[in-house]
């Protein structure tokens, strides 16, 4: 768990907007807007906010896969960021993605065989035996067995597909995994034994998560730490219970309040916010969570909050400690 494996400084990227005749640039969709954040080795770290908010970008800009306009990707100490493609094919290793919709990321085309197969031969794993028992291994490791080579994605279920996606993942031996909404398209039954997949490959295999999704009670599960984001901007970071126990950001109790409890005597605060996430087009001025926050006051309005620590490592973006 010392040091950190992935340090994120100022990530931004912004999308620009062409205009309808003229193919001139006329604003931009600032998605990532200066997000900061590291990770722990063998760590995971739950980002969570409301759907627009950033967090698959973020995932994205990480990977490579979206290009950043400004900031820092520091991996194993190294700016993935600024280096050529050779060098961030070889990375790539070390880094991998489990998407949210694993029907969409596998090639209906192709035999589960095939898809594991195919990113063993790219990154020059062994000869065809040794990629013919690496994959046996990898499917026996996600709860699956070899019977299942020669089927095609729309032959399993969502939860065996997700197995699946992240049995590719695990191919080339990664040392980070990027989960995106893993677990938000399965029935909540099997939400349970991916999570538990996903928290026993972490212990035997020292993986380390950035674990992106909307529900905080999945997040709570299996994040040692969360960071909260809103529109472009980390909110508030902490580690799990922390943010449960000791709630200091606005925006991070109406999404706690949010979570159902089935527990009769938890009865808590009812918290609406109202109005829906302003345009990242747009964004508003100061703290962008002004306009829904029920104690927003005219510094608010006027001047960005910046990040402080107020106290076991816990960061957040607001003028106030308020006592919430």
């Amino acid at each position: 768990m010392e040091g950190s494996i992935l340090k994120v400084s100022n990530l931004k990227v912004h999308f620009p907007i062409k205009g309808d005749l003229i193919p001139k640039t006329i604003g931009y969709v600032k998605a990532v807007d200066g997000v900061s954040f590291s990770i722990k080795r063998g760590e995971t770290l739950g980002l969570v906010g409301e759907s627009g908010c950033g967090k698959t970008t973020t995932g994205r800009a990480i990977l490579g896969m979206e290009k950043a306009l400004e900031g820092e990707v520091l991996f194993q100490g190294q700016d993935v960021l600024n280096i050529n493609k050779k060098r961030m094919k070889e990375i790539r290793k070390d880094m991998q993605l489990v998407f949210q919709d694993p029907f969409g990321s596998l090639n209906p085309r192709m035999t589960i065989g095939d898809v594991l197969d195919e990113v063993l031969y790219i990154h020059k794993f062994g000869d065809k035996k040794e990629r013919n028992q690496r994959v046996a291994s990898l499917l026996d490791r996600v709860g699956l067995n070899k019977k299942h080579l020669n089927r095609y994605p729309h032959e399993f279920s969502g939860g065996q597909r997700q197995r699946i996606v992240i049995a590719r993942a695990l191919a080339v031996e990664p040392k980070l995994i990027i989960c995106d909404e893993p677990v938000s398209a399965l029935d909540v039954s099997i939400q349970a034994q991916i999570i538990n997949l996903l928290e026993e490959l972490q212990g035997s295999l020292g993986l380390t998560y950035l674990f992106i999704a909307h529900d905080l009670s999945v997040v709570r599960h299996i994040s040692e730490r969360i960071a909260v984001m809103y529109l472009g901007k980390i909110m508030e970071i902490a580690d799990s219970e922390e943010i449960f126990k000791n709630t200091s950001h606005p925006y991070t109790k109406a999404l706690i309040a949010a979570v159902p409890s089935i527990d009769p005597e938890n009865k808590k605060e009812i918290i609406l916010l109202e109005g829906d996430m302003p345009s990242p087009m747009n964004p508003p001025s100061g703290c962008r969570f002004h306009t829904r926050c029920q104690y927003a006051q005219e510094i608010c309005i006027i001047e960005e909050p910046k990040p402080r620590d107020i106290g076991k490592n816990h960061i957040i973006a607001c003028h106030f400690n308020l006592d919430l």
